[in-house]
Order: C-alpha cells, then sequence, then structure tokens
C-alpha cells in the first residue's frame, strides 16, 4: 500500500509544484495524471479483469466553488496516534493542524494529519493528509470516504481544493490497506467535487 500513496502524493507534488497553473488548471492536470496511472498496468490499483476494462475514474465537473481559501490553524505537540484502517494495519499518524473554512452557508473544519512514515522521507516531509467523509458519502461518492493531499504552506492560509478529493485504493481492490478518516472528520455538508464511487461492472 505504500507506494501506491507515494504514487498519488507524488502526482499531487508534480502539480502542486506548477506554479504557473491556476488552481482549475492544476485539478485538470492532477486528474488526467491520476486516470494515467489508473489506466498503466504497472501502478494501477485496479485487478487484471478491472484493468481490461477501465476507461476511466468517474469524476464530478471541476466547480471553483469548491476551491476555498482557507486557514490552517497548527497544533503542536500532538500525541501521535494508530489511525484505523480497512485491515488490521494501523500506521502512525500525528494531527498537524485544523483547516477552518465557509463553505455552503456553514463555518467548518477538517483535521489534517501527517503519517509519520510517510514524512520521514525527504521528498515527503511536508505532506499533509486529510481523510474526510460528507454527505455525499455512500451516495455518489465512496462511503468510506475519501482523501486529500496538501504540502504544508508557509504561512496560515491554504487553498484546500475538493476538486482534487481521490478514493482510497482499498475502493477499487481489497487488497489494499486504507486510512480511515476520523469521526471528527465529517462534514456535515454536500461535496460535489472530486472522484465519484467506483462501481465495477
Amino acid at each position: 500500500m505504500r507506494n501506491y500513496i507515494a504514487l498519488v502524493v507524488l502526482l499531487f507534488l508534480s502539480v502542486a509544484c506548477a506554479q504557473t497553473l491556476t488552481d482549475v488548471e492544476k485539478t485538470e492536470r492532477f486528474q488526467k495524471s491520476l486516470n494515467k496511472e489508473f489506466a498503466n498496468k504497472a501502478t494501477s490499483p485496479l485487478p487484471a479483469d478491472a484493468l481490461k476494462k477501465f476507461k476511466g475514474l468517474e469524476m464530478y465537473p471541476i466547480n471553483e466553488r469548491f476551491i476555498i481559501e482557507a486557514e490552517l490553524v497548527v497544533t503542536p505537540d500532538e500525541i501521535p496516534f494508530k489511525m484505523l484502517t480497512t485491515t488490521d494495519r494501523k500506521p502512525t499518524y500525528r494531527k498537524y493542524g485544523e483547516i477552518h473554512f465557509f463553505l455552503n452557508g456553514k463555518d467548518l473544519k477538517l483535521n489534517v494529519y501527517q503519517d509519520l512514515a510517510l514524512v520521514s522521507k525527504d521528498e515527503f516531509k511536508n505532506h499533509l493528509f486529510i481523510p474526510f467523509t460528507d454527505l455525499t458519502s455512500g451516495v455518489s461518492t465512496y462511503g468510506g470516504g475519501r482523501y486529500i493531499d496538501m504540502e504544508i504552506p508557509q504561512g496560515d492560509k491554504v487553498i484546500l481544493n475538493f476538486n482534487l478529493a481521490y478514493n482510497p485504493y482499498c475502493v477499487y481492490n481489497p487488497k489494499y490497506s486504507c486510512p480511515i478518516p476520523p469521526e471528527e472528520n465529517f462534514l456535515n455538508t454536500e461535496i460535489h467535487a472530486g472522484v465519484k464511487d467506483y462501481k465495477y461492472e
């Protein structure tokens, strides 16, 4: 599982580092790269039979309403904890901070985490992980929630782009072990952005 987490993070970082691109262009590039990796036998999490029929991930149309300038409140000295996953694996995470934002007429908050094993690698040392669920979970998106990757910003302002939300790999193949979003990262609103649920036919 670690290799596939690293793969998606690298895809995100390659887009995020393209400073001259708009947020919409970054989203387009990320989604195109994600589909490319899923279609590639060497990097796809899809089982062989599903890969043969793969035509692209179903995604919401890119919506700038879900690209939000938010405030990051760092919470230092958080105690590391074992995050639950879809298997017996319990990787060690630490809460890095909280993202506060306004969306759909509501003041909302998401906790932001760091995978301690992942951030021990130089190329991922600034990586932040946001697992979340919302009112679309189990309806049009995966019931177990979705993920967003982010880099530690220089200040206290961040761009929270829900169009970059993607599914855990266990959605596509049960052999993978995926972090389960903590209860406190449930958003009591509908996030119609990012990758939709996957249904293999």
